[in-house]
Formats: C-alpha cells, sequence, structure tokens
C-alpha cells in the first residue's frame, strides 16, 4: 500500500474550517493549476441541507464563479457528481450544472465516467454504478501530460506486420492514454482509506488528475475538501495543497491524513492496481 511520495514532506499545504466563498475571497486570483472537487449532490447526507434545485445550482453558481477567478490561465477544474433524486426521478447534476460552467466561458474537455462496484441497491431502477468528472479549461492553452498516467496496453508486445515499420512495437512502450471511462473502487466499509466520511473521495482518482493536469509547485485547490483525499494527492506528487471544509470533524482528520502522509504512515490504494485480481483467487484455490 502506497505511504508517500518523494516530495510530500515539503510541498505546502493550507486548509482550513471554513465556508469556501469566504476560504477563496481570501486568496489571490488566477493562481490554482488545478481545482478538483466533488461538491454535496442535495441528497440530505449529514454534511449538507437539502434545498430545491434551483437555490442548489445558485449557490453552485456562486461557488463555480469564485473558482474561476482563481483559476489559472492553463489551468483545469474538475467537478465531480452523481445523481440529484427526488421522489424516485433522478436529475443528472452534471447536466443540471452544465450551463452555469458555459456562463464562465470555460471549454469541456472531456465527461469522464467514474464506474465503480459497489452502491445503493435499487428497488424500482437499475442501481447506480457511476458518476461523472466534467473537465473544464479556461483557454485552448492547458496544461496536460500524458505519460504520467499512461495504463498499460491490451497487448504491449503488439508489432506492425507489414509495412515500413514491420517488426516494429505498434503502440507507445510507455503504455496507453487511459479512455474517458475510469475503474477505481468507490471507498466503503473494506477500503483501505475509509474514514468516517460517508462519500469519500478515493485519493487514486485525484491523483490521475493531479499528475496529468499540474506540474511539480503548481498549486491544487479543493473548496469541498472533505477529509482531504484531494490535498493528499496533491501533496504526494509535490504540488502546494489548499483545502477548506466546514466540517470541523473533516478537517481534523484531513489534517491527521497530511501528518500520516509526511511521516509516510498513511495507506492508501495504489495507483494502478488492478480492480480485480483474478489470478490471485485462483492461486488461493
Amino acid at each position: 500500500m502506497q505511504a508517500n511520495g518523494p516530495d510530500a514532506t515539503r510541498a505546502e499545504c493550507i486548509i482550513e474550517c471554513a465556508d469556501n466563498l469566504a476560504f477563496m475571497q481570501e486568496l489571490e486570483g488566477g493562481r490554482m493549476k488545478l481545482i478538483v472537487t466533488s461538491p454535496p449532490y442535495n441528497l440530505g447526507k449529514a454534511y449538507e441541507k437539502r434545498a430545491p434545485l434551483e437555490d442548489y445550482l445558485k449557490q453552485q453558481d456562486r461557488v463555480v464563479s469564485e473558482c474561476v477567478r482563481l483559476l489559472h490561465p492553463a489551468g483545469s477544474l474538475c467537478w465531480q457528481v452523481g445523481n440529484y433524486v427526488e421522489n424516485g426521478a433522478i436529475v443528472p447534476l452534471d447536466a443540471a450544472l452544465y450551463p452555469l460552467f458555459r456562463k464562465q466561458g470555460l471549454k469541456m474537455r472531456n465527461r469522464i465516467v467514474w464506474r465503480f462496484g459497489h452502491g445503493l441497491h435499487c428497488s424500482k431502477r437499475f442501481s447506480g454504478r457511476y458518476e461523472t468528472i466534467n473537465w473544464w479549461t479556461r483557454s485552448d492553452h492547458y496544461t496536460f501530460h500524458l505519460d504520467p498516467v499512461r495504463v498499460p496496453a491490451k497487448y504491449p508486445n503488439k508489432r506492425h506486420f507489414k509495412g515500413p515499420n514491420i517488426g516494429q512495437l505498434s503502440g507507445n512502450p510507455k503504455g496507453k492514454n487511459p479512455s474517458d471511462v475510469w475503474e477505481f473502487p468507490n471507498v466503503k466499509n473494506n477500503h483501505v482509506e475509509k474514514t468516517i466520511h460517508p462519500c469519500q473521495f478515493p485519493v487514486e482518482l485525484a491523483e490521475r488528475l493531479v499528475l496529468s493536469m499540474t506540474d511539480p509547485g503548481d498549486a491544487v485547490f479543493d473548496p469541498y475538501m472533505g477529509v482531504g483525499s484531494s490535498v493528499v494527492a496533491a501533496l504526494r506528487h509535490g504540488r502546494t495543497a489548499y483545502g477548506c471544509d466546514i466540517s470541523p470533524d473533516y478537517v481534523a482528520i484531513a489534517r491527521d491524513r497530511v501528518r500520516a502522509l509526511r511521516n509516510g504512515t498513511l495507506r492508501t490504494r495504489p495507483m494502478g492496481k488492478p480492480v480485480y485480481d483474478p489470478d490471485k483467487r485462483r492461486r488461493k484455490s
């Protein structure tokens, strides 16, 4: 299990127990290379108050507007959401939020589907096993690094069988570009990262965004920090981490996780670990 990265002990971390609008208003504009978060879904969880959908969207509009002010000209904004459910009918929140981001002049680069295997078992519709991450940029000139997040090729030794490159590898030896459907386990009770938070962000998901959309030393911010998974991902790879949350309990856990990261004792699920290893089951048989 991953403990820490070589730059985790040196990277700067600024986290507070604060309302995100108040926290953001104190920050310098145009500095955040990556803003990555998973806001409340307006479902009445322990960390939120349920509101009419129109009121929820107005509140999100204010937060998005302030995030755009903070975003670096070459920066990315990644907003991870699921579905709002009312009387058994769903509203895909990324669709409802889409106009708010377009109003700010942002451009969507990917609608990433995060697929996972566990969740609520529905009785009157198919069970939801995915959420989405909408990746937005301020301009056409944005930071993006593919090599740090490549995944193993399906046929790594496949070679050209004809033409001028016959006999040479047909794919990139560093691996292939991940698709826009990502499969990571969600953080449930048997997950090594589980804390008291009911809807915790997996560190490896945030790591893929940090590594592909920022450079070492860049600033990464999570305005709905929760227990600090995005902060951990940023610090692990030598980025400056900013985060805030209104829950004192969650902020205390985030600070504990940062301390554990810095001293090498934080346990997280490693990047690139297969979700399911059929060979492991056969070995046990």
